[in-house]
């Protein structure tokens, strides 16, 4: 698969616009710009870019609800959200609706392009050498990322693309425990706010999932050290008091 992808930019800062544009397209990347987000679902669904970089902020519209609506619609498209509020009630608010990323402005080009090859790398597209990591299965659990599908047998799983990366990287690394730092990296792809409670998040709508499927598999915290897969035939049962 190519690098290359299809973006939309949702910004009405011309500025800010112009340098994006241009940023992306040195990096080869096909760039659609919309300044209003009134239509964005329906021109989504007609165009399906690989990544929507989305201004919570627009003059028409509310990014965070943009999310919810996309998601709503039954979209799985990568979403970076750009944004002037840096809070962490912001960040975990645009990430709660559905967002995949969130960039505080101002940012610098070079982070903006690293976090849109990092989406890019989640959203299926090769990595380096080309190569996408095969299939990763446990228990009726499987999971393809050249695919980009999960299943429990053969059903396949409603998931985010933040919620299949999650699954994946803990698929990838059965039998060890992950810890949040380690989460973090695999899955957002660089060191997020420490003090965030993003993977707690993710981890929490990952695991419903899980449990509405299947009872086979168990996503489990391993307190003070991190987050683990495993069969559920291979968990202690409790100790019967």
């Amino acid at each position: 698969m190519s690098d290359a992808a299809r973006i939309l930019l949702v910004e009405d800062d011309f500025e800010i616009c112009e340098v994006v544009t241009s940023g992306l397209r040195l990096e080869g990347h096909e760039i659609t710009v919309r300044t209003h987000g009134a239509g964005l679902v329906e021109h989504v669904g007609e165009t399906a870019p690989d990544l929507v970089v989305l201004d919570r902020t627009l003059p028409d519209s509310e990014g965070a609800e943009l999310c919810r609506a996309l998601r709503s619609a039954g979209s799985g498209v990568m979403i970076l959200m750009l944004t002037a509020r840096d809070s962490l009630e912001e960040k975990l608010e645009g990430l709660d609706a559905g967002a995949d990323d969130y960039l505080t402005k101002p940012f610098a080009l070079s982070e903006l392009t690293a976090r849109v090859k990092v989406l890019l790398r989640r959203a299926g597209h090769a990595g380096p050498g080309g190569q996408v990591p095969s299939a990763s299965t446990l228990g009726p659990l499987r999971l393809d990322r050249a695919a980009v599908v999960a299943d429990v047998d053969g059903t396949p799983l409603s998931l985010t693309a933040t919620e299949f990366e999650l699954l994946a990287a803990l698929l990838e690394n059965q039998g060890r425990v992950m810890s949040r730092t380690e989460l973090l990296k695999a899955v957002w792809g660089y060191d997020f706010d420490p003090h965030t409670n993003v993977v707690e998040v993710y981890v929490s709508y990952l695991r419903r999932k899980l449990r509405e499927a299947t009872d086979a598999v168990i996503l489990r915290n391993v307190r003070g050290f991190g987050y683990t897969v495993e069969a559920s035939d291979k968990v202690d049962p409790p100790e019967k008091i």
